[in-house]
C-alpha cells in the first residue's frame, strides 16, 4: 500500500489542540460545530459554515447551495468556491465530477491554482487549502492517482496547521478515499487514528464522528465505532445521512432494532426535505429505505419488509433512475423470506444490461426461487443469462461470480450431483473469502457460507454445516438465517447448550417478529429449553 506524506507519528507526537466550541443556533441543533477562520465577508459566514458542516455529513447538494449563497453575498469569497468545488468529490463513494468542480471554481481562480500564483485577499492558510484542489482536480493523472496526491496534499496541510481540526478531518476522509479496491484495515485505521484526534479535540465535530464510523464499520472494528455512533445523530440531527450513519455500526454488530430506528429517522428526514422542495426522494432517503428493509428482514418483520418494498416500487415509478433499489430489495426479500411460490417470486424485473452486480443478485434470487418451485427450466435460464453477462463483462468481481457458482451448485444438487454441487460451493466460498469485510446488507444477497451450511444441513452433515454458519456470522454478525442454521446444526450435532444459546439470540432479534413467521415457534421453544 502506498505510504502517505504525513506519518501518524506526527499526530501522536503533537496532539491536535482542543478548540473552544462556540455554537450558533443552527450548529447546536442541526449540523454540528466547528470553527474555520477565513477572509470572507462577515455577512457570508453563516452560509459558509453551514455549507462546511453539511459537507462533512455528505449533504452535498445542500452544502453546495449554502456555499453558493455565501458566494452571492461575497462574490470574492475564495473559500466558498473551495467548498463548492469539494461538493463534487465523494471520496467514500469513489465518485468525482471533475468538470463540475472546475466550473464551480471559475476560470480565474482555477488558473491561479494551476499556476501556483496566490490570489489577493486570501491568507497563506487559505491559499494552502486552495492548492490542495490542484492535487485533487489538476494534472493528467487518473482519478486514483489524484486521490493519493490529494491525500498527500491534505497531510501536508494538516501537518502545517496542527490546530486546524477541519484540515485533519478532511485528511482522514481523503485517506479513506484511497481505498480503491475496498476496505483494507491498514488504510482505514490510519484514517481512524487521525479522526480520533479530531473527535477528542471537538466531540461536536460532524466530520470526526462521521469518518470514524466509516473507518470502523466492519465486524472486527465495529465496537470501536459505538462511541461516535452514539452521538453522530445528535451532533447533526438535520442531516439525513448523519441519522443513517450509526446504522453502519449497528449492522456490523447485528443490532437490528437500533439499525432500523436510525434508518426510519434518516428516511423521514430525507423525505421531509425533498417533499418540502417538491423534489424526488434523494439518494440518502433511498439508501435509508433499503437499509431499513434489510433490518426488518433480520428482525423477522417480513410483512413490514414487503411494505417497504412496495413503497420503493411506487417511488421508483416516478424516479426510474432509482429503479435498482426495489430490484435489489426484492432479491433480499426473496432469499430471506423464502416464499418461493408468491407473486413476488414469479415476477422478474427488467435488468440493466450493464449493471452486472445488480443482475447477479437478482438472477440468483430468480433462479433459486424457480428451482424451489420445481421450475428447473426457469432456473437454468437464469443461470444462462447470468453466465452470458459474466462473459461479456471485463473482469467481474467476486461478488458477481459467486451468485453464478451458487446457482449452478443448486442446479447440480437438484440433479443429484452432490459432489459437483459441493465443489462449486467450495469455489464460491473461496471467492467470498477474498472479499474485503464490508458493511450493510449482505453481498452476495445470499451469503455463500450460509447457503453452504444449509446445503450441508440438508445432507445430514451438521458438523460441517456448523463451520460454515460460523463463517457466515463472522462476516455478517447476527444475520437471522445464519443464526437459525447454526442453531439447527448444533441441535442435530447434539450440542443442546450451544443450540439454546443461539436460538435465544435469534429469539431476541425476533422479539417483535410477525406471528406468522414459520420458524418462530421453533426458535422460541428451543430458546426456552433446558440444556440437558
Amino acid at each position: 500500500m502506498r505510504r502517505l506524506l504525513l506519518s501518524l507519528a506526527l499526530f501522536a507526537a503533537t496532539p491536535l489542540a482542543a478548540q473552544p466550541v462556540t455554537l450558533s443556533e443552527y450548529d447546536a441543533s442541526a449540523y454540528g460545530a466547528t470553527e474555520f477562520a477565513n477572509s470572507g465577508a462577515e455577512a457570508a459566514q453563516d452560509a459558509f459554515l453551514r455549507g462546511l458542516l453539511m459537507l462533512h455529513s455528505f449533504e452535498y447538494e445542500d452544502a453546495r447551495e449554502a456555499f453558493q449563497e455565501a458566494r452571492r453575498i461575497d462574490p470574492d469569497f475564495a473559500m466558498a468556491a473551495w467548498g463548492e468545488a469539494l461538493t463534487h468529490n465523494h471520496p467514500i463513494w469513489q465518485e468525482q465530477d471533475r468538470d463540475a468542480a472546475l466550473a464551480a471554481l471559475g476560470g480565474d481562480l482555477w488558473t491561479a491554482i494551476e499556476a501556483g500564483d496566490p490570489i489577493a485577499g486570501v491568507t497563506e492558510r487559505e491559499w494552502d487549502y486552495l492548492m490542495t484542489l490542484h492535487a485533487l482536480y489538476g494534472g493528467d493523472g487518473s482519478k486514483e492517482e489524484r486521490d493519493f496526491a490529494y491525500a498527500d496534499a491534505l497531510g501536508a496541510l494538516a501537518a502545517t496547521y496542527l490546530d486546524d481540526l477541519d484540515a485533519a478531518a478532511f485528511y482522514a476522509l481523503s485517506i479513506l478515499g484511497t481505498a480503491h479496491d475496498g476496505r483494507d484495515f491498514a488504510t482505514y485505521m490510519q484514517a481512524a487514528a487521525i479522526a480520533e484526534e479530531v473527535f477528542a479535540a471537538n466531540p461536536e465535530h460532524p466530520g470526526a464522528a462521521h469518518y470514524l464510523i466509516h473507518a470502523y464499520d466492519d465486524p472486527i472494528h465495529a465496537p470501536l465505532g459505538l462511541r461516535p455512533a452514539a452521538v453522530y445523530a445528535e451532533i447533526a440531527p438535520s442531516a439525513s445521512h448523519a441519522l443513517h450513519m450509526p446504522s453502519h455500526i449497528y449492522f456490523a454488530l447485528g443490532m437490528w432494532d437500533e439499525g432500523a430506528e436510525m434508518n426510519v429517522r434518516s428516511y423521514e428526514a430525507a423525505k421531509a426535505r425533498t417533499d418540502g422542495r417538491g423534489d424526488p426522494l434523494n439518494g440518502h432517503g433511498w439508501h435509508a429505505l433499503q437499509w431499513r428493509a434489510y433490518a426488518e428482514l433480520q428482525r423477522g418483520r417480513y410483512d413490514e419488509a414487503r411494505r417497504l418494498l412496495t413503497i420503493a416500487e411506487e417511488l421508483a415509478a416516478d424516479n426510474p433512475r432509482r429503479s435498482y433499489v426495489p430490484i435489489l430489495l426484492r432479491a433480499h426479500v426473496l432469499v430471506n423470506i423464502e416464499d418461493w411460490d408468491s407473486d413476488l417470486a414469479r415476477t422478474s424485473p427488467d435488468l440493466d444490461d450493464d449493471w452486472l452486480t445488480l443482475a447477479a443478485q437478482s438472477l440468483f434470487a430468480d433462479g433459486w426461487a424457480a428451482l424451489r418451485r420445481s421450475d428447473r427450466a426457469a432456473a437454468e435460464a437464469a443461470l444462462t443469462d447470468l453466465g452470458n453477462r459474466l462473459e461479456a463483462h471485463d473482469g467481474p468481481e467476486a461478488e458477481d461470480k459467486a451468485p453464478y457458482l451458487q446457482l449452478k451448485a443448486l442446479l447440480a444438487l437438484d440433479a443429484g450431483e452432490t459432489d459437483e454441487a459441493l465443489a462449486l460451493l467450495t469455489e464460491a466460498a473461496e471467492l467470498e473469502d477474498t472479499m474485503p469485510l464490508d458493511f450493510g446488507p449482505a453481498r452476495p444477497v445470499k451469503p455463500v457460507h450460509e447457503l453452504f451450511g444449509e446445503v450441508l444441513l440438508g445432507l445430514d452433515r451438521p458438523a460441517e454445516a456448523r463451520d460454515h454458519f460460523e463463517e457466515a456470522l463472522d462476516r455478517y454478525p447476527r444475520r437471522s438465517r445464519s443464526l437459525l442454521g447454526l442453531a439447527r446444526a448444533a441441535m442435530q450435532s447434539g450440542d443442546r447448550a450451544t443450540a439454546r444459546t443461539v436460538y435465544a439470540d435469534l429469539a431476541a432479534s425476533w422479539h417483535a417478529a410477525d406471528a406468522s413467521l414459520p420458524p418462530l415457534s421453533e426458535v422460541r421453544e428451543h430458546a426456552a429449553m433446558g440444556t440437558y
